[in-house]
């Protein structure tokens, strides 16, 4: 590993985005038989400072693909190696993202680590797909968020959809940021490192207010047991759990509350441009894909067997 040069004068990406300990990722046990990722990966991506999700994602692809050449130092390894193990990911029907995420944490480590530019721009990307958002009825929604176990949960559920957020902005709000006076709730360090504000619901406001004087949250809005960072996984399994006590036979997931909370708004009129604001779409290109999916596009359509 000694023998890798690096390449300290570059920019950072992403400036606004908070510093990132990787201590556990670094301190993992090394396990017989399988390559941690080095430490010059490490270093470069928090240099770099790059997402967490992104650091978790690019390390993962990348031990994948280290450890799929154990006994070759990734040095030794040509553009044709890698599109080999491209192809094995195909055989293995890996999804789209994910192969081209692979692709991303690869060359990651060639041309920003070890400074080899544009080394494999000529590698070729599954292409990107778009398939339509999965939306539920006002009425599931409804009866999901009846079918939650308690107060906290109830209000989870209830913010995913009445304010459209990601599981993630959920996870990194601070009691701080529930502005009831303006019925507003404050988004920071979003995707793409944006800020941005969406409504907060009176009738959430009244289950938050529960919520508060029940759980007494200190710091972030919901906190795990040692008062930390609520988990990813116990937001899917609320969603989860609750969904199928509603009797809703389909996978319910928390993305699929804030495409309903788009969906239904687009449904009631409210102008796309304010759509893409709540949501912090870039574009209203992005913010287009709901049309396909709102009961309002297919209104006017004359039934052509009558």
């Amino acid at each position: 590993m000694g023998k890798w040069k690096l390449f300290f004068a570059e920019r950072i990406v992403n400036r606004d985005n908070p510093e990132v300990n990787l201590e556990k990722i670094r301190n993992r046990p090394v396990k017989k038989g399988y390559k941690n990722c080095p430490e010059e990966y490490l270093l470069k991506l928090e240099l770099k400072r790059y997402a967490e999700s992104t650091i978790r994602n690019y390390v993962s692809c990348f031990e994948a693909f280290i450890n799929h050449y154990y006994d070759t130092d990734p040095t030794d390894l040509n553009e044709m190696d890698v599109r080999n193990y491209l192809q094995k990911l195909i055989q293995e029907k890996k999804s789209n993202s994910y192969i081209n995420l692979a692709v991303n944490s690869i060359k990651f480590f060639y041309e920003i680590v070890l400074g080899m530019p544009n080394r494999f721009y000529s590698i070729e990307r599954p292409r990107k797909q778009n398939p339509l958002p999965k939306v539920l009825s006002k009425e599931e929604v409804i009866s999901i968020m009846e079918c939650t176990n308690n107060i906290k949960h109830k209000c989870i559920i209830g913010l995913l959809y009445s304010s459209g957020l990601r599981r993630g902005e959920l996870l990194n709000l601070l009691v701080t940021d529930i502005d009831s006076k303006r019925m507003m709730i404050n988004i920071k360090n979003a995707k793409g490192n944006k800020d941005r504000y969406s409504v907060l619901s009176p009738s959430i406001l009244k289950d938050l207010q529960k919520y508060y004087k029940e759980y007494r949250p200190s710091k972030y809005l919901f906190e795990g047991a040692k008062r930390g960072k609520y988990s990813g996984t116990s937001v899917l399994n609320i969603v989860d759990v609750a969904a199928k006590k509603a009797g809703i036979l389909r996978k319910v997931t928390p993305h699929m509350l804030r495409h309903s909370f788009a969906t239904h708004l687009l449904e009631n009129g409210t102008d796309i441009r304010h759509i893409q604001l709540l949501l912090g779409h870039s574009s209203t290109k992005t913010t287009e894909i709901y049309t396909h999916v709102a009961d309002r596009s297919f209104m006017d359509i004359k039934d052509l067997l009558s």
